[in-house]
């Protein structure tokens, strides 16, 4: 059911223009907890898919909540990692689950975390409310993580409220070539760099252990198709942990 929240997050009044209502479905205890900001391209790599899940899976792990735009792309990979400590911003109304390619998120969120909206029934998306939308994104998360972003992206408008509002604002690494919008705001200092997340997420709080027995799963060597259904994808940050070993179908203990 669609809710007015009965009072804005203290975040939102940094903004110029703070949003005069907010509707949402969800768990509104999110807004209680400690957020981070993640944005970035709807078309990211492999790599920065992979790096991001990550930092939002590690940040859920440290108790932060992450916030992001459930647009295609970096945002719902975000979204996905850190779940269900989320929050997605919409730009429409929260009657509409737009984009359609996300309409299963978008479900799950109002579900088991949380979505917002300052617009009310029936407002459909324009290029102009995605700008609008940004402004909260950034506002609620104590910092900024640009993942990937062209150089005249919507995204870089995220980096540009950031600046606004004197929010920290970091960077994936990337390839020299590679997601030139951050690499301009490295050039020009008003980015850091992620080089390592496990020492990035170190500076914000420790990271839970793996539950012990988790892992015992692996143990005889079950289907991919079998550990996924179990794990989702998961499994493939577990890989990258070095924990587990996906070969030929089969997913084992490393």
């Amino acid at each position: 059911m669609i809710e007015k929240l009965v009072s804005l997050p203290s975040s939102l009044e940094t903004l110029k223009k703070p949003p005069s209502t907010l509707y949402h479905i969800g768990d509104s205890a999110l807004l209680e907890k400690k957020m981070v900001s993640i944005v970035g391209t709807r078309h990211p790599s492999q790599y920065t898919k992979e790096m991001t899940r990550k930092l939002a899976e590690q940040f859920s792990r440290i108790g932060y909540v992450v916030v992001s735009g459930a647009a295609m792309g970096v945002d719902a990979i975000a979204h996905h990692g850190a779940f269900p400590d989320t929050i997605g911003v919409m730009a429409n109304s929260l009657d509409i689950a737009y984009p359609a390619v996300n309409k299963k998120l978008i479900t799950s969120m109002q579900k088991e975390a949380l979505v917002l909206s300052e617009y009310e029934a029936t407002t459909r998306a324009t290029k102009y409310s995605f700008v609008i939308r940004n402004r909260i994104v950034v506002a609620l998360g104590d910092v900024l993580i640009i993942a990937e972003a062209d150089e005249n992206s919507g995204t870089m408008r995220s980096a540009e409220i950031a600046i606004e509002l004197g929010k920290k604002i970091y960077v994936l690494s990337q390839r020299i070539g590679d997601s030139v919008g951050t690499q301009k705001l490295i050039k020009e200092g008003h980015a850091e760099i992620i080089t390592d997340i496990d020492d990035f997420i170190a500076k914000f709080g420790v990271v839970k252990e793996q539950e012990a027995g988790e892992l015992d799963f692996f143990k005889s060597s079950p289907s991919l198709a079998q550990s996924l259904e179990k794990f989702g994808n998961k499994i493939y940050e577990l890989e990258l942990e070095g924990k587990i070993t996906i070969k030929n179908l089969k997913v084992t203990l490393s």
